[in-house]
């Protein structure tokens, strides 16, 4: 088995191994992950963080040694918290890094880092503020990051930068946590997941106080929920139907 880290800032998690291939998710600079098969161009990895599998290019990642992998994965995580920020190479390069980067591999990689970060201790009431930081970010399948973001990305990023792992889908997050029966019973932070004609369960999004909802559809955007689902005030119609509350937390 082999071991990788991401020395990149964004990288792209593909379906297939190719360039053309889907994105279904992204590896964000200090992401470590198992390397599942490996080819000529491409290798296939399963993320530490959540379990994801996908396909990257052989060129975007470092490898590490196992005894590295199993103490990163183990550390409790440090994160960047600013928009953008800069890591320094060994050649005193600069390189730019995206909010919720993982900082602990920055000493293996041989960087520097001097920006402002979070480690795995913070509270619940955080969850809203941390999510205003992707206020506007425009809606990317598969992103991760505040210049392109899918709704269950932006769930799990928002948790993830708050000490809570979330896994990468809507349809995996749901099954996580205590559903709840009311809209009154849930607090801000919660997350309400919506489905489909086909009850599939295909968006989610933060719960606000006093019946609003963040979450990314077409951008990160705040609307009004109610017992129907999310409510658009711009379109005047409901744009997504509810199908549960879940208290993650």
């Amino acid at each position: 088995m082999q071991y990788g880290i991401c020395n990149l800032s964004i990288v792209p998690l593909r379906l297939e191994a190719s360039d053309t291939s889907e994105m279904v998710s992204q590896v964000i600079y200090g992401d470590v992950f198992k390397v599942l098969e490996q080819r000529k161009k491409w290798s296939k990895i399963r993320l530490a963080f959540d379990k994801y599998e996908g396909w990257i290019d052989n060129k975007q990642y470092v490898e590490i040694t196992e005894e590295h992998y199993n103490d990163l994965n183990n550390q409790p995580l440090k994160i960047s918290t600013d928009l953008v920020e800069f890591i320094q190479d060994e050649n005193e390069q600069l390189h730019t890094i995206v909010l919720g980067s993982s900082l602990n591999g920055v000493s293996l990689l041989n960087h520097k880092y001097e920006g402002a970060f979070v480690d795995q201790t913070q509270e619940k009431n955080h969850l809203i503020e941390t999510a205003f930081k992707y206020l506007n970010a425009p809606y990317l399948w598969g992103g991760k990051t505040p210049f392109g973001i899918d709704c269950s990305g932006f769930t799990q990023m928002v948790y993830k930068l708050n000490g809570y792992k979330l896994l990468r889908d809507a349809s995996q997050q749901a099954t996580q946590g205590e559903a709840l029966s009311f809209i009154e019973e849930s607090e801000p932070g919660d997350l309400a997941f919506f489905d489909n004609n086909e009850g599939q369960i295909i968006h989610v999004g933060i719960i606000m106080q006093d019946n609003y909802i963040i979450h990314a559809h077409g951008k990160v955007r705040i609307d009004r929920l109610d017992h129907t689902g999310i409510y658009n005030a711009d379109r005047r119609m409901h744009t997504h139907k509810l199908r549960v509350i879940k208290k993650i937390i």
